[in-house]
């Protein structure tokens, strides 16, 4: 009888487990940058949810068609994702105006959301800082990094997320205050902008 019960305790107990790990949402984050992107976003300490951060290297459409594989396969797995996210920046000199509009209608055609900046990721780094209204170049974006933080910027660093926290909120409230100012122009002709807040406020509801 003790043994008895002491299995059927312990079917309970994973049962319980299983349940409470089927019932977390599945995040994907699918990231053009290798190692920027990533290193900051699986900083959250998400714990409620499943959060996978991929940083592949991919640009613009072939970025939102590689997140649709992994989307697809994971359907078929029979786990598929509460919610998919494609990150990724507008690079003039890399790519056109429409190759930057047209993956981010491929994105949502295909349910996932996109967190875009123009032109580059560090844009939201910075308006932790300051309110960027005017466009510049990725070098003057990483000049003014280096001024605010007192120290050289480094893009692949692990420690933006820390540094940064503490100012996230007038990061989120800039961001969202340029979007305001971009309501008529299509996301390639809104410089500057970024829709990487959507995403930061997406994971710390998952934190609370």
């Amino acid at each position: 009888m003790g043994t008895d019960n002491l299995f059927h305790k312990n079917k309970v107990k994973l049962e319980r487990k299983l349940a409470n790990r089927s019932a977390k949402q599945r995040i994907l984050i699918v990231c053009e940058g290798k190692k920027t992107e990533p290193n900051y976003f699986k900083a959250f300490p998400v714990t409620s949810a499943e959060v996978k951060v991929l940083g592949e290297g991919f640009n613009t459409k072939a970025l939102v068609s590689y997140t649709k594989e992994i989307s697809e396969q994971a359907e078929l797995e029979k786990l598929p994702y509460d919610q998919v996210w494609c990150v990724f920046d507008h690079d003039p000199g890399v790519f056109t105006k429409e190759q930057f509009n047209t993956a981010i209608q491929m994105a949502k055609s295909h349910g996932f959301k996109v967190a875009y900046s123009n032109e580059a990721f560090e844009l939201w780094y910075i308006l932790h800082f300051e309110y960027l209204h005017s466009g510049i170049n990725r070098d003057q974006y990483i000049k003014k990094l280096t001024e605010h933080l007192k120290k050289p910027y480094k893009k692949n660093s692990t420690e933006m997320y820390d540094i940064l926290l503490s100012k996230q909120g007038v990061a989120i409230k800039y961001a969202k205050k340029l979007m305001t100012v971009h309501t008529d122009s299509m996301p390639a002709d809104s410089n500057p902008s970024t829709t990487v807040y959507e995403l930061v406020v997406a994971l710390n509801i998952l934190i609370k």
